[in-house]
């Protein structure tokens, strides 16, 4: 299995622990990730806020770029993933749409013929690689860690191609499969307001307080996340939400790769589970080795 590799800008800043966890957790399972030579900004919201088309080609620059190595797309960034995929399918919806694209792209010597996919790094592992799978080659179980899955509100919306909309299970059935307790935790899904924490701090505090009180409620020592921005908002902001709320959480946002990664055998450092604000490095500690 081979994929061609969008880190996306936030996997090489705050996200940087998720490029580090995922590329070992692949790099373990004999995954090969191959990184677009020159890859942009997906472009995010901003782009398309000010010219869709503008927006469209820019981030359709990396969908020509990974056409041209054959391979379909691997997208960690829940951002990045949506929005590389609601460009390929506006790309392979009809010819009218490609061409408008691929006038832009011709200024740069590049056209894009809608023939590859673009996929998340969970739906690789659970729906192409295999959880039975993942399970062997694991050297660690989770020894009954209590996980809430979070998966955010953009992976799985909006046409559910992914997963369920509402209760999606990748992440619930993952971990579950490598020993870990998956807590009931109905807001795997809620938004946890992405760039609103820069805009309307008080709407984003609330929401992000929601989410943790939901995790802390049904017993979660940890919570697993797919987006640097959810895994950003929900760790860094949570002394200011105890402020405001008078609340008292102290839960590692950790990215599912890392937990991952612990399974199938690498260390805290290695995975960079002591570098996070709340610290994850005593997960470690509930792991036991699988008997060979």
């Amino acid at each position: 299995m081979e994929y061609a590799y969008y880190p996306g800008c936030s996997l090489e800043a705050t996200g940087k622990p998720y490029d580090v966890s995922l590329r070992l957790c692949f790099q373990r399972l004999g995954i090969e990730l191959r990184e677009i030579d020159d890859w942009n900004c997906c472009g995010a919201t901003s782009y398309i806020a000010m010219n869709k088309l503008t927006a469209y080609a820019l981030s359709a620059r990396n969908l020509a770029n990974a056409e041209t190595m054959g391979m379909d797309i691997c997208a960690p960034c829940s951002s990045c993933f949506t929005i590389l995929s609601k460009v390929n399918r506006h790309c392979q919806w009809g010819e009218e749409h490609r061409n408008e694209i691929n006038e832009v792209l011709g200024a740069a010597g590049l056209s894009y013929g809608g023939s590859i996919e673009v996929l998340h790094p969970l739906g690789i592992l659970v729906g192409f690689y295999g959880i039975e799978k993942i399970v062997q080659s694991a050297c660690r179980r989770l020894g009954g860690l209590r996980i809430a899955p979070y998966y955010g509100c953009q992976i799985v919306r909006p046409e559910g191609r992914f997963d369920d909309r509402e209760d999606p299970q990748q992440l619930d059935n993952l971990f579950a499969a490598l020993g870990a307790e998956v807590v009931p935790f109905s807001a795997k899904v809620r938004c946890c307001g992405g760039m609103l924490m820069t805009t309307f701090e008080e709407v984003a505090l609330r929401l992000n307080r929601d989410i943790l009180e939901e995790a802390v409620t049904n017993g979660a020592e940890v919570m697993v996340t797919t987006c640097p921005m959810c895994q950003m908002n929900l760790e860094a902001y949570q002394e200011r939400i105890n402020r405001v709320y008078g609340t008292h959480y102290h839960i590692p946002i950790v990215f599912f790769t890392q937990i991952l990664g612990l399974a199938l055998g690498y260390t805290s450092e290695e995975l960079m589970l002591d570098k996070l604000v709340v610290e994850g490095k005593g997960l470690a500690t509930r792991l036991t080795e699988v008997a060979v």
